[in-house]
């Protein structure tokens, strides 16, 4: 795990990712899907969601979308997205910033101003439907050079708590950079890489905070929260304390920094529809030391605010050069 100086001693990202989406000032980014099926309905209805072609003008709703936060819990993006209306100056007066969603219990949504935030629950499944859905909204709203980052919280390899990790690439459990998806009873393997350009962007603006450390890294993808990640504090477990110690140590040697359960769907499903997208997780813990969290609740909502700041403090800056571009 690399914080900002160290990364930078080291040149940075050597190479641009050759599918990288274009920034700013360079050609304008689309988003896309691939499936040849939506052109022949008369009607996507956007069912986790409540929403659809038919029954909204998603154009007028989302057109204007530049940045979309994502996380688990959809009190943590409401807070987000109530903290980015004050950031950016767009807050309401006696708003409540209404669930966009209110129709479903599935998933929650709010907008203010080009910010978009939606929950997408625990674990890979649930994110992958609430991704389909989302690409599919920024398409039929003909959204362009959107910015899409995942914010949550994950448990640390050697880091200590608090600690923010920007996510380098995903590995799954077997530390390699892939997600595997199965299709028609076939296995297709996508890649896991995130825009290399936006997690330097990100932690610099980590070093320009200084309000806590910010590391660049990788992070592992695991399907479950106890047995998948090695946890001795399940309602199974089959391998010993020792077992547990040298898998994360190893998980740490390949360059993994934190442990979560979604990002090697969100960079898969994000590189395949070209969106510019990032992994931001605070760790809760350092796994090397425990499983069990035993901070109060006040540090562990101090620690949850951490993503939400970075990331906020990005908005806030690429709007500010937008305006100084244009104005």
């Amino acid at each position: 795990c690399l914080n900002l100086a160290v990364f930078l001693q080291n040149g940075g990202f050597k190479e641009e990712d050759p599918h990288q989406t274009p920034g700013a000032g360079e050609a304008v980014a689309s988003v896309y899907v691939h499936n040849p099926h939506l052109d022949v309905l008369k009607e996507d209805v956007l069912y986790h969601f409540n929403l659809g072609t038919g029954t909204h003008n998603l154009q007028e709703m989302f057109g204007d979308v530049k940045f979309v936060c994502v996380g688990g819990s959809p009190w943590r993006m409401k807070s987000f997205i109530q903290y980015i209306a004050t950031e950016l100056g767009m807050e309401a007066p006696n708003s409540d910033y209404p669930n966009i969603c209110a129709g479903t219990d599935r998933y929650a949504m709010y907008k203010v101003g080009p910010v978009l935030s939606v929950s997408h629950g625990m674990g890979i499944p649930s994110i992958a439907i609430m991704l389909h859905e989302l690409i599919k909204l920024l398409h039929h709203a003909r959204c362009t050079d959107v910015t899409v980052v995942r914010i949550g919280t994950s448990g640390g390899i050697g880091l200590e708590p608090g600690t923010v990790v920007i996510t380098k690439q995903s590995v799954d459990a077997t530390f390699l950079p892939r997600f595997e998806q199965v299709t028609l009873g076939k296995t297709v393997v996508r890649n896991t890489d995130l825009d290399p350009r936006l997690a330097e962007e990100l932690l610099r603006c980590g070093g320009e905070l200084g309000q806590f450390e910010t590391v660049i890294g990788n992070t592992m993808c695991t399907l479950d929260f106890y047995e998948g990640q090695a946890r001795l504090d399940g309602a199974f477990c089959s391998y010993t304390e020792k077992d547990k110690h040298d898998y994360l140590t190893k998980a740490r040697e390949a360059g993994v920094c934190n442990i979560e359960m979604e990002s090697s769907v969100f960079a898969a499903m994000c590189k395949l529809s070209g969106l510019r997208a990032a992994v931001v997780c605070v760790t809760l813990l350092d796994r090397l030391k425990g499983d069990q969290l035993s901070s109060s609740q006040e540090v562990l909502h101090s620690y949850q605010l951490r993503p939400q700041m970075l990331v906020g403090s990005y908005i806030k800056k690429q709007l500010k050069g937008q305006i100084g571009t244009h104005g």
